[in-house]
Order: structure tokens, then sequence, then C-alpha cells
């Protein structure tokens, strides 16, 4: 099986650490974020991984090599001027008929070959991989009328919200709507294949999912991995 990870990003909110290191590079507990996804595909049934990469991408290249440390194939795929976050693809994606597609700075305990194999069954063109993300709401919350009278007040409430995890399982004929060397984002290639009534499914996922391009899931990562330093390691069997 074929992963594409997407590891061009510039990684800016997570300075200091993307002064000096490329943002899939970043430290979590003691290992780079990379090297667990990278375990973790491989555990997964993927063999042949393609980065497609960008700012700093020579370290990400000059650490992973050709993959073999992680019984892996690995290769190359650089953009000279930012693409998105999908318009790399263009560029990077392989021959074969489903690839698996994700950012480089996703932690979770995933089983990425589930994703996959999940969207080859359906037939679908597109599986968008989904998280329900809880977000607390630090203040009164206020429900108003049409005549601006007060109806509600809800104390700190906490909403929760289907969200994007970052992680794509595509057929190869997504690159017809991806033009070459063109910038191009993940929203905007939705509402183009809404609007062409492709069919785009979703996986839904409830283990655990951090973000760690956000500082504060950073943070959460390192306190998961005090408290267990194998919670993102593939399971033995």
């Amino acid at each position: 099986m074929r992963a594409v990870i997407l590891a061009g990003g510039k990684g800016s909110r997570l300075r200091p650490y993307t002064t000096v290191f490329p943002k899939p590079l970043v430290p979590v507990g003691d290992q780079p974020i990379l090297d667990l996804v990278l375990q973790q595909l491989r555990a997964g049934g993927f063999t042949h991984i393609t980065l497609a990469l960008g700012h700093m991408g020579q370290l990400i290249q000059a650490y992973c090599g050709d993959g073999s440390r992680w019984g892996l194939t690995i290769d190359y795929s650089f953009e000279d001027s930012p693409l998105g976050t999908v318009g790399p693809l263009a560029l990077a994606a392989p021959p074969e008929e489903h690839f698996l597609t994700m950012n480089g700075d996703l932690l979770t305990d995933l089983d990425y070959g589930a994703v996959l194999a999940d969207h080859i069954r359906s037939g679908r063109l597109a599986t968008v991989t989904v998280f329900d993300k809880k977000v607390p709401i630090d203040l009164g919350v206020l429900e108003l009328g049409p005549q601006g009278e007060l109806l509600d007040y809800i104390e700190k409430p906490t909403l929760s919200y289907h969200v994007s995890t970052g992680i794509y399982s595509f057929h190869r004929r997504i690159l017809d709507f991806i033009p070459r060397g063109q910038r191009l984002d993940f929203p905007d290639l939705v509402r183009t294949l809404i609007q062409r009534k492709e069919l785009i499914g979703t996986y839904h996922f409830r283990g655990r999912w951090l973000d760690i391009g956000r500082p504060e899931d950073h943070a959460l990562a390192m306190d998961m991995l005090d408290a267990d330093p194998e919670v993102f390691l593939p399971r033995k069997s």
C-alpha cells in the first residue's frame, strides 16, 4: 500500500521549534513526529511512502533516507513554491489506483491500513477521516430571539464538531481536479467535488488524534507520552 505524507509547511505556529526543524521533525518525547508516523504506517501495512516536501525539505530527506530503517521504501517530491494543503499531490501522487494522504504533523492511534481498506471497498472517489472535537467555550453563551430578546443563557458550554483529521483516502482520479503546479487547499477541492456531485465519504474515528501543529496539542502529546511512552507506538501482537 502507498501513502503520501504532506510535509512541506513552515509550521509557524510551533515557533521557535520550527526555526531550527521542519515541523515533521519537531520532537515529541524522544522521537520526531514523523518517526512515529512512519512506524504506524508500516504497522498498518504500508510499504511505500512519498514525502511531499517544501520548507527545509532537505533535512527531512537526510533524516529519512531511503526508509529502510523502518522497513519502508521512501521517495520524495519537492515543491518550488507553496502549493497549499492538497496541491502537492499533483506532483507526488503515486501510480496506484488508491492511496492514503495525510499531513505530516499528526499523532493518532488510528489504524491507517483499515482506513484505506474501507475506502477501497466503498468505491468512493475520496474519503475524509473525521474526528469529533469538543471545544469548551469559557464564556456565557446567549441565545437571542428575532428582536434581540434574551431567550437563554448557557454558562461555559462545550460544543462538539465533526472535524477533518488531515487524513484522506483517494482514488487516483482525484488528480483530474488538482491542477499541476498551482496552489490548491483541501477545502477548495472539497467544494469543487461537491459542486461536481462527486461522492465524498467519511471514516469516523473515535480514538486519539492530535494536531501537533497546534502548540496546545503538542503540549498534550508530551503529557501523554510522559504518562505512557508507547501510547502512539504500534502495539505488538
